[in-house]
């Protein structure tokens, strides 16, 4: 009894998913110019952009098909295709299996925050 009281008690606190969508992924072209955070873009580092996150913000995307997921950085602002919810770099598709697919269907949790982005303000 105890033991499903603290389910309960659990799964009632876990965090909800920020945003559910389609992620793309992007790189080609891209590496070695600056992102929105000033940051230079390296498509083997695991960051992705997002439309509205604070830069630095720390995101668990789950792929919704396989709960394969990554954390990533924000460090970007996108995507700019109608639809998505989250651009990844190559490295973070690869980790969630998608960069054959293109895209994919994900679930967005802002899981921390990276310091040196000045505590993810925007």
């Amino acid at each position: 009894m105890r033991l499903m009281v603290l389910l309960m008690v659990l799964v009632g606190c876990a965090k909800k998913p920020v945003q559910t969508g389609k992620a793309s992924w992007y790189g080609p072209g891209f590496r070695g110019k600056p992102t929105a955070s000033g940051e230079t873009f390296r498509p083997r580092k695991r960051t992705a952009a997002h439309k509205s996150l604070p830069f630095g913000s720390v995101v668990k995307v789950t792929r919704v098909d396989t709960g394969e997921s990554v954390r990533v950085v924000i460090n970007d602002r996108g995507p700019y295709a109608a639809g998505r919810v989250i651009d990844l770099s190559r490295r973070a598709a690869r980790r969630i299996d998608m960069i054959n697919d293109g895209v994919a269907e994900v679930e967005l949790k802002v899981v921390g925050c990276r310091r040196r982005y000045d505590r993810c303000k925007q």
